[in-house]
């Protein structure tokens, strides 16, 4: 039986511009390189009914999924791609009050400890305006990187809030992991 592997990394973080918010449909994506850490945090309200003195029925819904993005750098590019800013004639990334962010995806990859890799696609979430922090020079470097937050939720065409696939997996199709950053996968059959 082959070993499995447990994730042990992260890299090739892209989004996609949801170009048709009634269809839901992408643009090709894009990349965000340098991933340092990325935290995913779905919501789930869970309620119990109590009946006869006792827990009779339980249900949960999933809320909305937040995803905290750590990357080496934002590039104005990106910045102006998943907040909805601008970046002027000068080549000035310009940032207002009245941007709107657009529904985009979100695609990385997990390195797993037998060398194979779990893939990932969140489908529908907006990013807001990253905090900053500025510390000044020491005696050692202090990089300091961004950290950016995205909300996400499902779909309203399928209700899908996400898919993964492992490279190593069995039932997986090679053409499947071959494309997984080409577009954003729907589960179209591959041909």
């Amino acid at each position: 039986m082959a070993k499995k592997g447990i994730r042990i990394g992260m890299d090739m973080i892209h989004y996609a511009i949801m170009t048709d918010e009634e269809q839901e449909t992408y643009d090709t994506p894009k990349p965000i390189p340098g991933a340092i850490t990325g935290t995913v945090s779905p919501t789930t309200n869970m309620e119990t009914l109590y009946a006869d003195d006792q827990a009779w029925e339980t249900d949960s819904v999933l809320g909305d999924i937040s995803i905290e993005l750590n990357v080496a750098d934002l590039p104005d590019e990106v910045q102006k791609d998943i907040l909805g800013a601008e970046v002027d004639a000068n080549g000035v990334l310009v940032q207002k009050s009245s941007d709107v962010a657009p529904y985009v995806a979100l695609g990385f990859r997990s390195r797993k400890s037998n060398g194979k890799y779990r893939y990932y696609w969140f489908y529908k979430g907006k990013f807001q305006p990253n905090e900053e922090n500025f510390e000044t020079k020491a005696d050692s470097p202090n990089f300091q990187t961004p950290t950016i937050t995205g909300t996400f939720i499902a779909r309203k065409t399928d209700k899908k809030w996400r898919v993964r696939a492992d490279e190593d997996s069995a039932t997986i199709k090679p053409e499947v992991i071959e494309n997984w950053f080409t577009a954003v996968y729907d589960g179209t059959p591959i041909v």
